[in-house]
């Protein structure tokens, strides 16, 4: 081999090199942002899980939050079969309501649920909010709700999960807009 082709050939090797090590990084970073997410998916499972074995032994509804006690109408093997309880579509969520009023409760209105208040606030902004400026917003607006931080959070990103917001991230900031603004034409 001459000295010319050595050179050509160790060029394309290095470059080959450093073409595939660049895309090993691109992935790796990929991983990590699925990996990140699945960690606070994972988080999110275990406080409804935690959640559910918590208020599972109750049998007296008046001890629940208000938020479940619609729910402990429903039968036990409904509830298993959906898995939390706290986790039902919309839909199921508006029957329950319903159903419950009829079966005679004192007349006490359930508390709206964080993703919905927070989808509420959302919409009212025109540009992406972070979770504090939210959580604040919550705060003031609703004095009685005092989720955490990470609540806050979680909420939203499961939101994400469903659709119904998107996420933005701006260098180290995470920011929120409702998909689809509800209450504008």
């Amino acid at each position: 081999m001459t000295d010319e082709s050595t050179g050509t050939l160790r060029s394309r090797l290095v470059d080959q090199a450093a073409s595939d090590l660049k895309e090993n990084r691109h992935r790796q970073q990929e991983l990590a942002k699925r990996l990140a997410v699945l960690r606070q998916e994972e988080a999110l499972l275990t406080g409804i899980l935690d959640l559910a074995r918590r208020y599972e032994g109750f049998a007296d509804p008046s001890r629940l939050p208000e938020q479940l006690q619609d729910e402990s109408d429903l039968p036990k093997a409904k509830q298993a079969s959906t898995g939390a309880a706290t986790r039902r579509p919309g839909s199921a969520r508006k029957a329950s309501a319903g159903a419950s009023s009829k079966a005679g409760t004192k007349g006490k209105s359930r508390r709206p649920l964080l993703g919905d208040l927070l989808l509420e606030l959302l919409d009212g902004h025109d540009g992406p909010q972070p979770a504090k400026e939210l959580r604040d917003e919550l705060l003031a607006k609703y004095p009685d709700r005092d989720p955490t931080p990470q609540v806050v959070r979680n909420t939203l990103e499961s939101l994400v999960a469903k659709g119904r917001v998107q996420r933005h991230k701006e260098q180290r900031s995470v920011l929120y807009t409702v998909v689809g603004s509800r209450s504008k034409s």
